[in-house]
């Protein structure tokens, strides 16, 4: 199989035919042999009544519906589980991705060679205040961050090899990072393309601010797991044991001090009247604290279980 088209979605029924027969339009226009996966992220409307009218009128169309709404990371992930196609590619189901795209997408895997591409949409048509300019700032921070340099991160509409997203774990709201992710699973070959992007035809982007907020996080947490998730210790216990030591030995130049003034008959204080003394004492406990952190971490490392992170209520035609 050419293709899996990976659609992750919640609340979108107005857009769910006219995405999928564009999509097809596409794939037969080039004669790709192709399956479309729907993943339902908990919808409320109608989006699951109508992949399932789909699936009983194309075969190619396969769904996943969720329980409750467990975050689009945790849809891609469902998503890429179940793939079968050489090359995986991931759209928004709001209209806003061009399936016309597809086939240069297709084509940079397959005949360029590239593990992963990234759609750039360098033209937008959303808020300039609420979106565009913090998708700048964000993006910007990405690049210097993750030291893999892509214009759009968040971009929606990627390509990859099959077995780049049979190697890669998205987790909690890590879709933004996908290309990172990559990049630390040893897919180097990462590239970017500018795509047409489109304005909302219907409703609303389910997005917010937040995700801003949430994304900077995010940033932090997989810089830290890119360098430090595999060793904890090498973090943790590199730094407690530099704060124990040096707490330690500012206590033991405390304690010798006063020896020595008291050998030599001069005015001393109660060790428990140095603030210097408490400051240490300080120092040696956060130092361990800071050892303990990353003996757990290696603990929880070597026994976790790869528990679902997610509910599957249907699916269809798989």
């Amino acid at each position: 199989m050419n293709l899996s088209i990976v659609i992750p979605l919640l609340n979108e029924e107005e857009s769910l035919l006219e995405l999928h027969y564009w999509i097809v339009s596409v794939m037969k226009t080039h004669q790709f042999s192709y399956e479309i996966v729907f993943i339902d992220d908990g919808s409320t409307d109608r989006s699951w009544e109508i992949i399932e009218k789909l699936s009983e009128e194309n075969p190619e169309v396969k769904g996943i519906r969720f329980l409750t709404n467990f975050g689009k990371s945790q849809a891609l992930h469902a998503g890429f589980a179940k793939a079968a196609g050489d090359v995986i590619i991931t759209m928004d189901a709001d209209l806003q991705d061009n399936p016309e795209e597809i086939p240069e997408l297709y084509d940079m895997i397959v005949n360029q060679k590239f593990d992963l591409v990234s759609g750039w949409k360098k033209k937008r048509y959303d808020s300039v205040v609420s979106k565009n300019l913090p998708s700048k700032l964000f993006n910007w921070a990405a690049r210097k961050t993750s030291g893999v340099q892509l214009n759009d991160f968040n971009c929606g509409l990627k390509a990859y090899k099959n077995v780049v997203v049979k190697n890669i774990e998205v987790s909690g709201e890590m879709h933004r990072y996908i290309p990172v992710l990559a990049k630390n699973a040893g897919f180097k070959k990462i590239g970017e393309k500018v795509v047409k992007h489109q304005a909302r035809k219907y409703g609303e982007t389910k997005f917010g601010m937040d995700r801003f907020v949430n994304g900077f996080l995010d940033l932090i947490t997989i810089w830290f797991l890119s360098r430090f998730g595999k060793r904890p210790m090498h973090l943790f216990g590199a730094l407690g044991s530099l704060m124990f030591i040096i707490g330690f030995f500012a206590a033991g130049f405390i304690g010798i001090n006063k020896l020595i003034r008291l050998y030599n008959h001069k005015p001393t204080v109660l060790v428990t009247e140095n603030p210097w003394f408490y400051i240490a004492l300080a120092t040696m406990i956060i130092g361990t604290q800071l050892f303990l952190a990353g003996f757990l971490g290696e603990i929880i490392l070597r026994t976790k279980s790869n528990e679902g992170r997610y509910k599957i209520s249907e699916e269809v035609n798989f």
